[in-house]
């Protein structure tokens, strides 16, 4: 062989083994490149038991997308709030109620520390009716409405309705609606399962005691047979709010029902159909202050993560729950939606929430337990 020929040979066998280092180094390159990727996009998979009402918010593909963002995952049960308790905290990162009073109770039975409460969003408790009951029951000074879709709920007449045992036939004007029968009164959820259910035993005893919080078993008492009324006249009750809600706006079940405004927001932010649905806020009600118990430091991390990301703050308000300290999110986002919503909760009073042991005496003694 002569020089030229194995000068090219030689240039051959080193085309060849560049091409394989070149190979060899894209290659690698890729799989670094793979596991950075992986590494940013990895999640840690939190569980939790949360309240039925924020069971959306959380299966929403735009919150997966979120939380997956700043590297969660998130795996959800839902319960009653305060049948939470009942359920064992092991295994569970978070434990997510609608309000204060059953996460105060969560956080006695499982021993943990007394830290300072998360509480993302909140949500006042609304009563839902179809128009022609809302114009009935103002033309009998029981509602006064300030719109079409929209106004308040007298409080005061209503409890002295319902000592009374009045029945719709009993109201001026109900004759002309056929649907309108038997007694009248407002459905709301199990009080001893469920958080919406007992903060409206707590609202109704505030506004019938004289605006005094209940803070004894003779305070209690002196309400209890109003509060056995308001929940005895409504046979079974279901033990999550969402169930009710989607029976009215279906056409199913009695005309007044006791929701959380955030699930009203929700369909009108969603622009789904609402019918002739009347948004009645009490004039003395409690607000839902859906409060994260964090169980692990991931459950924590949540939290915080919820409280103040602005993403999923933003993504709150489409789901109608209302961020804590930020009303003007709230606003902007509700603006088309005044004819049924109450902006900045005028003429409405709120009650102070009995602690979790009260609430617990006032449940037993409306159920007859």
């Amino acid at each position: 062989m002569g020089f030229r020929g194995h000068s090219a040979g030689v240039r051959r066998i080193a085309a060849i083994v560049l091409a394989v280092l070149l190979i060899g180094g894209v290659a690698a390159a890729v799989v670094a490149n793979r596991q950075s990727q992986d590494k940013s996009t990895a999640t840690k998979t939190v569980r939790g038991v949360i309240g039925s009402e924020k069971a959306e918010f959380f299966s929403d593909p735009k919150v997966v997308k979120a939380l997956a963002a700043k590297g969660f995952t998130v795996k959800a049960e839902t319960s009653g709030s305060w049948a939470m308790e009942e359920l064992p905290l092991s295994g569970y990162d978070f434990a997510f109620p609608a309000s204060k009073a059953p996460a105060d109770a969560l956080r006695k039975k499982g021993k943990l520390p007394d830290t300072t409460p998360q509480r993302p969003f909140y949500s006042p408790l609304v009563v839902v009716a179809h128009r022609d009951a809302a114009q009935v029951l103002a033309g009998n000074g029981l509602a006064a409405l300030t719109g079409k879709s929209t106004g308040t709920l007298r409080m005061t007449p209503y409890l002295a309705a319902a000592r009374a045992d009045r029945t719709w036939q009993q109201l001026k004007g109900a004759a002309a609606h056929t649907e309108l029968t038997g007694t009248v009164f407002i459905s709301s959820t199990d009080p001893e399962a469920s958080s919406s259910g007992a903060l409206y035993l707590a609202a109704a005893s505030y506004a019938a005691d004289g605006g005094k919080v209940a803070d004894s078993p003779a305070a209690v008492a002196r309400t209890a047979p109003l509060l056995k009324k308001l929940v005895s006249v409504q046979g079974a009750q279901q033990t999550s709010s969402d169930a009710p809600f989607r029976d009215f706006i279906s056409g199913v079940g009695n005309p007044l029902v006791l929701v959380y405004e955030s699930q009203v927001a929700s369909l009108l932010l969603q622009h789904q159909p609402v019918g002739d649905l009347v948004v009645l806020y009490p004039d003395t009600t409690v607000n839902s202050d859906h409060t994260l118990v964090p169980l692990t430091q991931q459950g924590r991390e949540l939290g915080e993560l919820l409280s103040t990301d602005p993403a999923l703050r933003a993504l709150a308000v489409r789901h109608g729950f209302r961020p804590q300290g930020a009303a003007p999110e709230f606003t902007a986002a509700t603006a088309p939606y005044t004819a049924y919503l109450n902006q900045t909760l005028t003429g409405v009073r709120q009650a102070p929430v009995p602690t979790s042991e009260v609430l617990h005496a006032m449940a037993r003694q409306a159920r007859g337990d």
